[in-house]
């Protein structure tokens, strides 16, 4: 808190023409950050080295008068832009790492990668990192246009793609003195984003044995590829004896050359193990490295452990997510258009009845044909969510957090996918980005006036960390692995 009195909610008239004031902001800037979205679309980097895609949101802030902090917490591509003075904080998070193998033609409904083997928003980052530095833009201008005390920062973020960006940004307390952060992900509905997500570890399990003529002289050589499969039979055992909503991935990133006739001496394999809470990752982490260990004896090789990176699971918090509700009904979806939902129904020849009906199974609702969102999801949907895992479990656990999912693609467009790559430019996108960011804006304006969803949020958030307050998931003698690419 700045020392500014406590302010209590405005009346519903000043606060219609505060959501007016804002969304007319966002609509003055929003050619600017759809061109940005689009041209970080065109420049994918991956987890920690996203150089381009940075400078691109950095030259926004400084053209937009935001105040600049760049390498924020260590990491060459994390900034943040701040803008106002005195009052409360509110943070937008931003992000804009794409993902590896994804290459794909923008407004193509069919498999055309525009570079083999070559990188992909298939998750959608350059308009979420687009969006929320418009809606902080429009809260910028409304600041200045009406005198109110407060600061929007906007936070942009590398690395949500497994590299913890925001966990190493929490660690190092730059939310320190933030009272509310928003977000929002790319989607197929329009809905208050369901606050669910996993704990996540990243570990590299790096095997270490002794090289031999493997027809010659087998008996002499110890075979580390041998203890990463062995490794693999164990963890695959375990699966039937840990928790239902548990995950376990993996992935080799050494299997030890490629001539058969040589005894493998290294081998390593990276492992993503998740659950539904911190202690309960924590837990499995330590079933996952027993494992390893006996891989190793087994073999007669050695086992290094590298824990890469962590995130806690996320937390939910009523008042924002009640409130973020009230501005996506009043705003209503995005307007779609014929050609918008003629290229989604192309894009839906290319999926399965499994995608669609696992979409509408996880907001609880009956399925519709209709190839593009038009409906708010009822905050009290019944819904069964496919779970992953998010960074900004970690800022939610040290501010009040809240986000949004806007309809970018087609109906069960499966994320990580080439078919969301295909739709990242597309006009139904761009549309579905900017209505995004009048809800994060209108929310935001929302937090700076009104102290009592302020502290009902902040109350919400005590409850749920408890006692034991927050304790960061990674390791601290760990720094960010800003080449977490290499084993």
């Amino acid at each position: 808190m700045t020392g500014v009195p406590a302010r209590a909610a405005l009346p519903e008239t000043e606060a219609m023409d505060n959501r007016n004031t804002v969304w007319r902001h966002v609509d003055a800037q929003k050619e600017r950050l759809i061109a940005l979205s689009d041209r970080v679309w065109a420049m994918p980097e991956v987890c920690y080295t996203e150089t381009r895609s940075c400078a691109e949101h950095v030259a926004e802030l400084r053209h937009q008068g935001f105040r600049v902090d760049e390498h924020v917490a260590g990491i060459p591509t994390a900034v943040m832009g701040e803008a106002g003075a005195g009052g409360p904080v509110v943070a937008i998070l931003g992000e804009y790492d794409a993902l590896p193998g994804l290459s794909q033609e923008a407004g193509v409904a069919a498999h055309r990668p525009v570079e083999a083997g070559g990188h992909g928003h298939g998750c959608g980052h350059n308009l979420l990192g687009a969006a929320a530095l418009l809606a902080a833009t429009a809260v910028k201008d409304w600041l200045a246009e009406t005198g109110t005390p407060g600061r929007v920062r906007y936070y942009g973020c590398p690395a949500e793609e497994g590299g913890a960006a925001k966990a190493f940004m929490v660690r190092a307390g730059a939310f320190a003195d933030a009272e509310v952060a928003i977000s929002w992900h790319p989607a197929s509905f329009w809905e208050v984003a369901p606050p669910l997500a996993l704990a996540n570890t990243r570990a590299d399990f790096v095997f270490t044995g002794r090289t031999a003529h493997a027809a010659a002289v087998p008996h002499l050589g110890r075979s580390a590829l041998d203890a990463v499969e062995l490794m693999s039979v164990g963890v695959n055992y375990m699966r039937e004896h840990m928790p239902s909503d548990a995950r376990v991935h993996y992935a080799y990133l050494d299997a030890g050359g490629i001539a058969p006739n040589v005894v493998q001496a290294r081998a390593a394999v990276r492992y993503s193990i998740r659950a539904r809470d911190l202690p309960g990752m924590l837990g499995l982490v330590e079933r996952v490295k027993k494992i390893a260990q006996g891989a190793a004896l087994m073999t007669e090789t050695e086992v290094e452990v590298r824990i890469v990176s962590a995130v806690s699971n996320l937390l939910g918090n009523d008042p924002l997510e009640q409130a973020l509700h009230g501005v996506m009904e009043e705003l209503g979806p995005p307007h779609f258009d014929e050609a918008d939902r003629d290229f989604a129904q192309a894009i839906r020849a290319t999926l399965g009845d499994g995608d669609i009906d696992a979409a509408f199974r996880a907001i609880g609702m009956p399925r519709t044909e209709a190839p593009l969102a038009d409906f708010l999801v009822p905050l009290d949907a019944r819904r069964n969510p496919a779970i992953g895992s998010t960074d900004v479990g970690d800022v939610s656990w040290v501010v009040p957090t809240v986000q949004a999912h806007a309809p970018t693609v087609a109906v069960g467009t499966p994320f990580h996918t080439w078919q969301v790559v295909a739709q990242g430019c597309s006009p139904a996108a761009h549309k579905a980005m900017v209505q995004v960011a009048k809800a994060m804006a209108a929310t935001a304006v929302r937090a700076l006036t009104d102290e009592g969803l302020r502290e009902a949020a902040r109350a919400d958030l005590a409850r749920r960390v408890g006692a034991g307050g927050y304790v960061s998931p990674l390791p601290a003698e760990i720094g960010p692995p800003l080449r977490m690419s290499v084993a």
